[in-house]
């Protein structure tokens, strides 16, 4: 295998992945339709700086630890349920607070919260980092993609890149398609349902993280 075909293959494989509908998408479009633009940024940039972040590690051997100790894997296992638990239940709750009544009635659209670039980037970061099954999917899969003679690091750090890009292109996509429903999702009442329904997938996520296979 050449480097080339490395990374067209690779390319293929993880850009079929990064299609496929999970947690990062539901994150990056709920952002996104409530307006917060910043934050959506931040979110997906978050979410690509983990996975580079993720490359590297592999690329340079750190993440077969998950592999290799148990204990490591299972605190970074129950640390990233606990996150995705917490913030999934923090969405749902703040529906319930939520007092929209007179926004609702005078057909306003409401965006609540700050629309940081920080928060969000921390939001998508963290939310990367603490998935153990995308470390030990890099540990599984990238060395397939190094070819003897390759420099291991090098190459890695190029992979890795490839997926950040793709992912990107497609978070851009959401991005567009999420902002062009923002009138609809943004109001009171479409909001609160967003929130709710995306709660519960990153609290399904979080308790799926901890109860799955490893």
């Amino acid at each position: 295998m050449t480097i080339t075909t490395a990374l067209a293959t690779f390319a293929v494989m993880v850009g079929l992945l990064t299609l496929t509908p999970g947690l990062d998408t539901a994150l990056i479009l709920r952002t996104s339709a409530l307006g917060h633009r910043r934050k959506a940024v931040g979110v997906v940039l978050g979410i690509q700086a983990g996975t580079m972040v993720w490359g590297i590690l592999t690329a340079a051997g750190v993440t077969a630890l998950l592999t290799a100790s148990q204990l490591a894997y299972d605190v970074l296992r129950w640390a990233g349920a606990a996150y995705l638990v917490w913030m999934g239940a923090r969405m749902i709750v703040d529906t319930l607070r939520r007092r929209t009544a007179e926004a609702a009635d005078a057909g306003e659209v409401v965006v609540a919260g700050a629309d940081s670039l920080a928060a969000g980037f921390r939001q998508g970061a963290l939310t990367n980092l603490l998935n153990p099954k995308v470390g030990a999917f890099y540990v599984a899969v990238l060395p397939n993609f190094i070819p003897a003679g390759a420099q291991p690091l090098l190459l890695g750090v190029a992979l890795a890149g490839t997926h950040v890009l793709l992912g990107l292109v497609w978070s851009s996509v959401l991005v567009v398609l999420a902002r062009a429903l923002r009138a609809q999702l943004a109001r009171p009442r479409a909001r609160r349902v967003l929130d709710r329904l995306t709660g519960t997938v990153v609290a399904a996520f979080g308790i799926k993280l901890a109860l799955g296979d490893q």
